[in-house]
């Protein structure tokens, strides 16, 4: 039987994302998405516990799926879950550098492999940091979201 951890902020989920985690369905038993706090994308657009909810909500239709927050180095979570891989999607050919880099930092000092996941083009445009300023700016983002999400920015937005 084989896991997979999809690390990630998720803030907010988009359909890129999920489109990822279908396809690490379909790829692999079981997968784990944890989320994070990123530091270094500045305050967050959904806490935490909001992000759990949205990502329980958007992935319910995925028995193996199951959600988790996280605090700390991916590559522990990893062997703490008990992933045989960690699951990364890459949008285009810039992302692929930096996320080889961290693949080969997370190999060296956990021994835990990454698979890239291409995402279709459908969704490689897709970014959260996108996603967050078309919000805040009044713009629909409906369509480039799991419903669950987009209910709660309209909420939080009155749109």
């Amino acid at each position: 039987m084989s896991k997979v951890l999809y690390p990630g902020s998720f803030d907010p989920l988009h359909n890129g994302h999920l489109e990822i985690i279908e396809t690490a369905v379909f790829l692999f038993d079981e997968v784990v998405v944890a989320a994070m706090r990123n530091p270094q994308k500045g305050e967050p657009f959904f806490e935490l516990s909001e992000r759990e909810a949205m990502l329980n909500e958007s992935l319910a239709h995925l028995p193996s799926v199951s959600v988790t927050m996280f605090d700390g180095l991916v590559v522990d979570l990893a062997r703490a879950e008990h992933c045989d891989f960690i699951v990364k999607g890459l949008r285009a050919v810039s992302d692929f550098e930096g996320e080889m880099q961290m693949a080969q930092m997370n190999h060296a000092v956990s021994g835990v492999h990454t698979v890239f996941l291409p995402s279709a083009s459908a969704h490689s445009f897709l970014a959260s940091r996108f996603i967050r300023d078309i919000a805040r700016m009044g713009g629909d983002v409906s369509k480039m979201v799991p419903p669950p999400v987009a209910k709660r920015i309209q909420e939080r937005y009155g749109r």
